[in-house]
């Protein structure tokens, strides 16, 4: 049998973790539980009447205004990121070229430059993938105050992290941002297909 903190757990899920008033949200669930138990009531009965988490989850976030961002702060967000994946990516290959050409393997210093853009453009989607899926917010976007969303402001699922990343993978990124700065809410024509926002954290509460 589940607990109660299970079906609290289970509500939570479908937040991003950067959801304003996200504590305060868990602790109203507790307290209706503890009211409610006390009279006597069981955890699943009690679990049926607040009905299916998730459905439970968007009445909450549906009173969380969600603020778009413009177009400039997320190029910057992206820009972060990228810096972080080369700094990554450069603290491995550049050892490596040193000891190669240390080594007297001169010749295939020569190919780390491409492979090294190879490698940083594969881990740049993978890495955006993840963690925009686990927790709607990359190395940029956390550090300006943004989190990707669903347009109900709920969490994104993997597939929608997937469809929102594929204009990388494609290498037509740029004419996806351009629909950014002609749409209402600033979204990339593969997040409107992704049913995703990019939107500011007013309130960061974990």
């Amino acid at each position: 049998m589940r607990t109660a903190e299970d079906y609290i757990d289970s509500v939570l899920q479908y937040m991003p973790p950067g959801t304003p008033l996200r504590k305060q949200i868990a602790l109203e669930l507790r307290g209706h539980f503890a009211e409610r138990e006390a009279n006597g009531q069981s955890v699943e009965e009690i679990a049926r009447q607040l009905g299916d988490p998730a459905r439970l989850a968007e009445s909450y976030l549906s009173a969380v205004p969600l603020v778009s961002v413009g177009f400039r702060t997320r190029m910057a967000a992206k820009v972060l990121d990228w810096m972080a994946v080369i700094g990554a990516v450069l603290s491995f290959f550049v050892p490596l070229g040193l000891l190669l050409w240390y080594l007297g393997y001169q010749p295939l210093v020569f190919f780390e430059a491409p492979l090294a853009i190879v490698v940083a453009s594969l881990v740049f989607l993978g890495y955006t993938v993840v963690s925009e899926w686990k927790s709607g917010q990359t190395v940029g976007k956390r550090a300006l105050g943004l989190v990707v969303v669903q347009e109900s402001g709920a969490r994104i699922s993997l597939g929608q992290s997937v469809v929102r990343s594929l204009p990388s993978l494609f290498q037509v990124f740029m004419i996806d941002a351009l629909f950014a700065l002609f749409t209402d809410k600033h979204q990339r024509a593969f997040e409107m297909l992704s049913k995703t926002r990019v939107v500011r954290v007013t309130t960061r509460q974990a």
